[in-house]
């Protein structure tokens, strides 16, 4: 007979239900800069388009409106969340609280593991960098600072990381990819902090850490605020 423990051994893969492949699509447009930000969200185009019912566009929208990527206004309708400059200043603030704590954790208990992840990210960034795909650059940055959380051990700082990880994402495509220069900054920095980390110099870390995140919030506010006026 097969034992309670030797069943557990086994992980039984559940396919992706329909409301979760259409949040991930909408989702992945929003962040790839594929829907503008202020966009009108039709759930008929948006079933018409991925072929599906109106149903789970409906769920899946709802879904995003709690990760801040869309807005739903009754009477109104759904638009791809529309940020400005002050709402950007308080994310990056909130983001380096989560990023540099992180890190702090990772020093002290998986240093190997997330020097490993960082520097896999460096390489994939220098491969989108020499082949001129932005977008592709953009994704891999993500990918950097998403190791901290999948290296640091505490799910609470995971778990608030994903709440605005949509957010940040959609940020550096939207308004990173077309400033020029801003590849070039991006990999220094990121260099950077793999040297320190690298060599337990915490201080520079966060120095530097602190340096790019504010870097971002001054760059996206002043592209959010000249086409405000504009």
């Amino acid at each position: 007979m097969t034992s309670m423990k030797a069943i557990r051994r086994f992980k039984v893969q559940q396919p992706k239900s329909l409301v979760t492949i259409v949040e991930e699509r909408l989702r992945k447009a929003i962040i790839d800069a594929e829907m503008r930000f202020g966009e009108a969200l039709s759930e008929d185009a948006l079933s018409s388009a991925l072929g599906v019912s109106r149903t789970p566009v409906r769920e899946a929208l709802a879904r995003l409106q709690l990760q801040g990527l869309v807005t739903i206004v009754p009477k109104k309708g759904t638009f791809v969340f529309a940020p400005t400059a002050e709402d950007v200043a308080e994310l990056c603030t909130f983001r380096f609280m989560l990023e540099t704590n992180a890190l702090r954790e990772c020093l002290a208990t998986a240093r190997e593991a997330t020097l490993d992840g960082m520097t896999g990210a460096i390489a994939a960034m220098d491969a989108a960098q020499a082949s001129g795909t932005r977008h592709d650059y953009a994704r891999a940055d993500t990918g950097f600072h998403e190791v901290f959380f999948l290296h640091c051990g505490n799910r609470y700082l995971g778990n608030a990381y994903r709440s605005v990880s949509g957010r940040v994402a959609a940020l550096r495509t939207h308004l990173s990819v077309p400033l020029e220069g801003e590849q070039a900054r991006s990999m220094s920095e990121h260099r950077l902090m793999v040297e320190a980390f690298a060599n337990g110099r915490l201080a520079d870390l966060d120095g530097i850490l602190r340096q790019h995140i504010l870097r971002a919030r001054d760059a996206y506010g002043d592209v959010l605020r000249r086409a405000s006026a504009g």
